[in-house]
């Protein structure tokens, strides 16, 4: 079948997505947890800079010098920065002093502020897509992170005497903002400082982030009471915000045992819905020790993980699979991204695991799962669209918005890497019709693959990975 008549027969397959999208009003209930942020984003050029150091008197050799990947100092600070700006990368160091925090508030500022952190990304997204009751907990909700959810009457929070309330209008006064700067940079300007030009080779951002709270996983004693009442009914459960913990944090405490408690307490949640699904988005977790509790200890309790390919590696890494890691890293593509999730299916033993890459979203699930093969594609397509409206519009604020790419091909870039998956599984498994269809089963394993819609210039890319696993869970139906 050529790919012009495989496009013919996806865009029938994706027909679906308005009659998924109304479903996801049938949830009545989802918890978003646990972490909500504010992200301050402001572009930079090398003059704002330069003047920065000159008007606030900062000492150059502590800025050019060495120093550890932290913010002590207002040096530190722009240290950070021009380390990103003339290798051209991407970094994020935390604020330790709130003296600093107070001063980039002032002196840096920013252009625009927006939701950040995996929860409050994905409870305005399901908000917007009409379940019910969307609960998400904020370890601080002053004012400054409240407006930055949807002002949407199914969107959920606590407010200071622990009542539930609508998350846009709770105002916790006495809370701290918790601000990750988001510095942006262009490819090719320059900054000079005594007589040395530093020029930049690639755009990209430094993050600058002052969030005492959620980096210890700090959650509110009010939110988690009212999560075990029986009136929630959360259908859906879905955890982030354990990437920024540490095997020992600054206080002594250990990473670890925030995992268990956290584990113990999301029990008591699932108790009013037992037949609920609890999610979790693996995400970028550096600490290696905190990575290997996280897939030990609370994977066992989850029934679906959603990860990237850099996340998959990084869950090879701490599960004995070095040498498939490294194969995985140097080849990223459909077919070494599944043996990587079979490697990860069979240590994990979680009966639902979900990859979305560049051009197409693959899930791997036991045979019999309660989310069905042919739901879940239906999920993922509507994710799909759901993403490329995020990515062609810049904001999915509102439930017109969401069905923006209805209508658009998949991409050649999935048709390619289905067709070469399509190859490996017959390899493995025998003949399939994966190319035509997304669908493989055999008396074990179900396999979901769905090319997705590219938009050629995303005018964002933030959350993505966060609305795609969210929406093709609970699109799911």
């Amino acid at each position: 079948m050529s790919y012009s008549d495989l496009k013919e027969k996806w865009l029938e397959h994706y027909k679906t997505a308005p009659a998924q999208l109304e479903k996801m009003g049938d949830v009545k209930g989802l918890i978003s947890a646990f972490n909500a942020n504010v992200d301050a984003v402001i572009k930079v050029n090398g003059k704002f800079i330069e003047r920065i150091i000159a008007e606030n008197k900062l000492d150059l050799t502590k800025i050019v010098g060495d120093g550890e990947n932290c913010i002590q100092t207002n040096e530190d600070a722009i240290r950070g920065f021009l380390q990103c700006f003339q290798a051209g990368k991407a970094e994020e160091w935390l604020i330790e002093d709130k003296a600093v925090f107070n001063w980039l508030n002032e002196t840096i500022g920013y252009d625009k502020l927006q939701m950040g952190g995996q929860g409050g990304i994905v409870a305005n997204v399901m908000a917007v897509c009409g379940v019910d009751s969307v609960y998400v907990h904020c370890a601080s909700s002053p004012k400054e992170q409240s407006q930055l959810f949807l002002d949407l009457d199914n969107l959920l929070t606590v407010d200071d005497n622990g009542e539930v309330a609508k998350a846009s209008k709770v105002d916790r006064k006495n809370d701290l903002p918790l601000i990750h700067w988001i510095i942006e940079f262009d490819k090719g300007d320059e900054i000079n400082l005594n007589e040395r030009v530093y020029t930049c080779p690639k755009a990209n951002r430094f993050i600058a982030t002052y969030d005492p709270l959620n980096f210890k996983l700090h959650i509110d004693e009010h939110f988690s009471k009212k999560m075990s009442q029986s009136d929630i009914n959360p259908e859906y459960i879905i955890l982030s915000g354990y990437q920024m913990l540490h095997e020992t944090l600054k206080d002594g405490s250990k990473g670890a045992d925030k995992i268990d408690a956290s584990k113990a307490m999301i029990k008591e949640w699932r108790k009013s819905c037992p037949d609920n699904l609890l999610h979790l988005e693996v995400a970028s977790t550096q600490d290696k020790a905190v990575r290997k509790h996280l897939i030990d200890s609370l994977v066992e309790s989850v029934d679906s993980l959603g990860f990237n390919e850099r996340e998959l590696i990084d869950i090879l890494e701490v599960i004995g699979e070095d040498e498939l890691a490294e194969k995985c890293e140097a080849n990223i593509n459909a077919e070494t991204m599944f043996e990587g999730m079979l490697k990860i299916f069979e240590y994990t033993q979680c009966p639902r695991m979900q990859l979305h890459m560049f051009g197409l979203y693959l899930t791997l699930q036991k045979k019999g799962f309660k989310v069905s093969p042919m739901q879940n594609r239906d999920g993922m397509q509507l994710a799909a669209t759901i993403a490329a409206a995020k990515a062609g519009t810049g904001a999915i604020n509102t439930k017109d918005v969401l069905l923006w790419a209805q209508g658009h091909q998949v991409s050649d870039v999935g048709l390619n890497e289905l067709s070469n998956l399509q190859n490996l599984i017959t390899a493995k498994f025998g003949e399939n019709s994966l190319l035509e269809t997304g669908i493989f089963e055999n008396e074990l394993i179900e396999v979901i693959a769905v090319p997705t819609i590219l938009i050629e210039k995303p005018v964002t890319l933030v959350g993505m990975g966060d609305t795609i696993s969210s929406v093709s869970l609970v699109g799911a139906r």
